[in-house]
């Protein structure tokens, strides 16, 4: 199990990475693995991602931000 999760500095939920096995009925190719990109009612099919591709996701957001 794993969860790779980024919060703003106000505790908003930019993107969270998961494997936990909640979102049976969306059918996503690459169940159990998600991601969550901050809207709440978005889940997108994602492979498990490596640790060094979410910092570097981390690293551009806050480079935008």
């Amino acid at each position: 199990m794993y969860s790779y999760t980024y919060l703003d500095a106000q505790g908003n939920l930019r993107f969270r990475y998961d494997n936990t096995d909640h979102h049976r009925g969306l059918h996503l190719p690459t169940h159990p693995h998600h991601k969550h990109d901050g809207n709440p009612n978005a889940i997108l099919a994602s492979a498990a991602p490596r640790l060094d591709a979410v910092l570097a996701e981390v690293e551009l957001m806050v480079s935008l931000d």
